[in-house]
């Protein structure tokens, strides 16, 4: 276990991180998560538990799911070695992004004997996977909080005896801030991830025709080299970006959604460099909770084809596109760092939040206001 060097003045280590991220492949989608891990660990008191996989631990989860989509009990669990905690910590918390990896959690022994409260958020787990990830809920009614990304997380309230509730994703709002030395908006859209193919024709002939510079993916794998160097490249490319295209999670692959419309990190990675935000706006009620301002998402549905006549008549209007970028940036500064997900946690479980975290808001108000005062500057000097 690695201990943050800064205890910020408490003798012992209160949170234990169990972070898979030593278990799984480089998958680009976890950087998010990652980024969120290593957050927590600057501004609160982290023991860090990241095991490693065992050479047949491939093999034994395939077989641990396979038996889990029928059994209750999760009856092998994957290839990790046993883990005895020599700690005691007021929280064991640790993120999940798919419903299997909760069985990894069983190589911990004595879990609750050592920690008072557990803690596990749940980034993506539809409701249809209820059926078949039996031993995964399993393993869910041993937390004391679960938290769901997803947006339908009540049917999961009857069957986890813990509190049960939903939390959305963040952003590292300050590495994804331009601000304070904002660069130039050399890239007029960006596309990141899973897209629209009759969009992205639509996109790469106004790149022919016109001349716009369109930057997309060109692979089609999810893996990186290095994540944090990948995660480095996505923040500086949105902050160079005039547009972002956005979609709701998997809106293509409807069959793995059970027809949820759900949304990740994406809308708040695109607000947080001022971009502005051109896709489809999810339909669910949480959704239209955090992102309440106007032109929040410039609606363009799933494959439409009218993407460069709705950037065109944007163009026309630069005020608007000013007080977009400035309240996209404002938003995510105030209200949807990483920061304010974890003192939400905090709060769940009844802990203060340590003075780092603290610190991490003033960061945050103030380059809030360097965000105000330019944007004001540059109003008073266009007129």
């Amino acid at each position: 276990m690695n201990s943050n060097s800064q205890l910020m003045n408490h003798a012992r280590p209160r949170i234990l991180l169990f972070s898979e991220r030593n278990l799984y492949e480089r998958e680009v989608w976890r950087c998010p998560f990652w980024e969120f891990e290593q957050i927590l660990q600057e501004i609160d008191s982290v023991d860090v538990l990241a095991p490693k996989r065992a050479g047949s631990y491939e093999q034994r989860l395939r077989v641990s799911l396979k038996l889990g989509n029928y059994l209750k009990a999760p009856l092998i669990s994957p290839g990790i070695a046993p883990i005895h905690l020599d700690k005691d910590y007021d929280v064991f918390f640790t993120i999940i992004e798919k419903p299997g990896e909760a069985l990894n959690i069983q190589a911990i022994k004595k879990l609750k004997q050592h920690c008072k409260k557990l803690v596990c958020w749940v980034t993506e787990f539809y409701v249809w996977n209820m059926k078949t990830h039996r031993s995964s809920l399993e393993m869910l009614k041993e937390f004391d909080e679960v938290i769901f990304m997803a947006s339908l997380y009540e049917p999961f309230k009857n069957i986890l005896p813990g509190r049960v509730q939903y939390l959305a994703a963040g952003v590292d709002a300050l590495r994804f801030s331009p601000y304070p030395n904002p660069p130039e908006r050399c890239i007029d859209v960006l596309s990141i991830g899973r897209r629209s193919e009759k969009t992205h024709e639509a996109l790469l002939k106004l790149a022919r025709d016109q001349g716009i510079f369109y930057m997309y993916d060109t692979i089609d794998d999810l893996h990186a080299y290095n994540l944090n160097e990948h995660r480095a490249l996505v923040q500086n490319m949105a902050k160079r970006s005039r547009y972002f295209i956005v979609n709701p999670g998997k809106v293509d692959r409807p069959e793995e959604t059970g027809g949820q419309s759900e949304f990740g990190y994406r809308y708040f990675e695109a607000a947080a460099p001022g971009t502005i935000m051109i896709g489809e706006r999810p339909k669910n009620k949480e959704f239209d909770k955090i992102f309440t301002w106007e032109d929040a998402v410039i609606n363009v549905p799933f494959g439409s084809e009218n993407i460069g006549e709705v950037m065109k008549e944007l163009d026309r209007q630069p005020e608007r596109q000013a007080r977009i970028r400035r309240e996209n940036m404002l938003q995510a500064l105030m209200n949807h760092d990483w920061g304010y997900r974890w003192e939400s946690l905090l709060q769940t479980v009844g802990l203060e939040p340590l003075p780092a975290l603290l610190e991490r808001k003033q960061r945050l108000a103030s380059l809030a206001a360097t965000v105000q005062e330019s944007q004001v500057e540059a109003h008073s000097s266009a007129r």
